[in-house]
């Protein structure tokens, strides 16, 4: 009989495929367990997993048990699948994932499910039903592409956030802001309360037709927000208060600037939930934003006797420029860049947004097809960034390595398969330390 687990993984042939219709069915299969509690749903181009990280540390500070579903993974499957705070066991997991397996069998045999489902598909079904079992009173998904169509879409959330709008995958979400802002405010449904984090006019009007067309309460999370903030040893302590909040200074758990407007959006959404009989007091909220882990987003790591090494997957142009105002901000004389990205991502406007922070890039070979062949990239970065030493390494350890030779802090960025690859090699070595 087949691994269940590797049953979802083989799913990864079918791609990427927009539509609810294998979802509902398999949910129907499952007798709906997204019915079984409340959802908020999560998304944006960027940021939505730091924000997810915040809100979870948040409501289980204030005694909720919550639920979160995120993607993708950096190592273990597992790792998007977490109850109240902890990532689910291998056999928690493949039980679950035996039962969806079962449904899936039985439906296609039936005739109601044309063909396979999608890796996310399969996993979003997969993490429902686990969110059931589990008991949980409030269930976090982080979407996985879009919004409108994302398979995430099939619960009816009390809540969305959305992070912010910026052009990502446009094959699939479309090429300007209006067009990308249109297919995420589809999360958006009757009654239900949206916190916004973008500014931008075009994606703004979006989000308020569609707010408007559903009777959903729509919030600006910047409108009457004071903040102020400072710098301290690459985090920041900030001061916010909101149209009926005032929250002492606090520390960001979560590095950069870019943190804030996260913040904000988290603030606004957990004060929203009170309106809606899930209370949250101030001390949870800051709890929250000052306590939330999310790996290899401007994760520093201190490796003893090696060197440090800051770990941020920038997977694209905006995340890029976020990182570079990290870096140029608290490591103004630039650091050397262990660099890669995917095949279907915007590589030259990653380096042009990196150029100014590196000392040097270093091109990794991946170990995923999907990566783009490291020659490539570095032949790429050679003509935006002429003034720079460009290397090739065989694989993810040994570019660190080398980039170590020419700084005590090293900068990773480019893929989350490239961060995980790291991480990987990490949890076999001694005397890892997060700074």
């Amino acid at each position: 009989m087949i691994d269940p687990i590797d049953y979802l993984f083989r799913l990864e042939q079918f791609g990427i495929k927009f539509g609810l219709e294998n979802i509902q069915t398999l949910c129907e299969e499952l007798s709906q367990p997204q019915e079984t509690f409340r959802s908020v749903i999560v998304a944006g181009t960027n940021g939505k997993g730091s924000l997810m990280a915040m809100l979870d540390t948040a409501l289980r500070a204030a005694g909720y048990r919550t639920g979160c579903y995120t993607s993708p993974h950096l190592i273990k499957l597992e790792e998007r699948f977490v109850i109240n705070g902890r990532a689910v066991s291998t056999n928690a997991l493949r039980r679950e994932a035996s039962i969806v397996y079962d449904a899936i069998e039985l439906l296609r045999k039936q005739g109601r499910l044309a063909a396979a489902p999608t890796f996310f598909e399969a996993t979003t079904a997969v993490a429902l039903s686990l969110f059931r079992r589990a008991g949980i009173e409030l269930a976090l998904l982080e979407v996985g592409l879009g919004g409108r169509l994302d398979a995430t879409n099939v619960v009816l959330p009390i809540a969305a956030a959305i992070t912010s709008i910026d052009l990502d995958h446009e094959r699939y979400l479309g090429t300007n802001i209006r067009d990308i802002a249109r297919e995420k405010a589809g999360v958006i449904k009757p009654g239900m309360v949206a916190v916004v984090g973008e500014s931008k006019a075009d994606a703004i009007e979006v989000f308020e037709e569609k707010c408007a067309e559903h009777s959903a309460h729509f919030v600006q999370a910047k409108t009457d927000v004071r903040l102020h903030s400072k710098m301290q040893a690459g985090r920041l302590e900030m001061c916010l208060s909101t149209p009926t909040r005032r929250y002492e200074p606090f520390t960001l758990a979560l590095r950069g600037r870019h943190q804030v407007d996260n913040a904000i959006v988290a603030t606004r959404l957990l004060e929203e939930l009170g309106t809606l009989g899930l209370l949250i007091s101030p001390d949870a909220i800051v709890h929250g934003l000052s306590n939330a882990v999310w790996r290899g987003r401007l994760e520093l790591l201190d490796i003893a006797k090696r060197g440090k090494l800051l770990l941020d997957a920038a997977h694209n142009p905006a995340a890029a420029r976020a990182l570079a105002a990290y870096l140029t901000e608290v490591h103004p004389t630039g650091l050397p860049i262990v660099f890669a990205t995917m095949k279907d991502k915007n590589t030259a406007a990653m380096l042009e947004a990196l150029a100014p922070c590196a000392t040097q890039f270093i091109c990794p070979i991946l170990k995923t097809s999907r990566a783009t062949p490291a020659e490539e990239t570095a032949d790429l970065a050679k003509r935006i960034v002429p003034r720079v030493t460009v290397d090739v390494a065989q694989n993810c350890w040994s570019a660190v390595e080398k980039a170590w030779q020419m700084s005590g802090t090293v900068c990773a960025a480019g893929s989350l398969f490239l961060i995980g690859e790291l991480l990987d090699t990490l949890e076999h070595i001694e005397d890892v330390n997060p700074v």
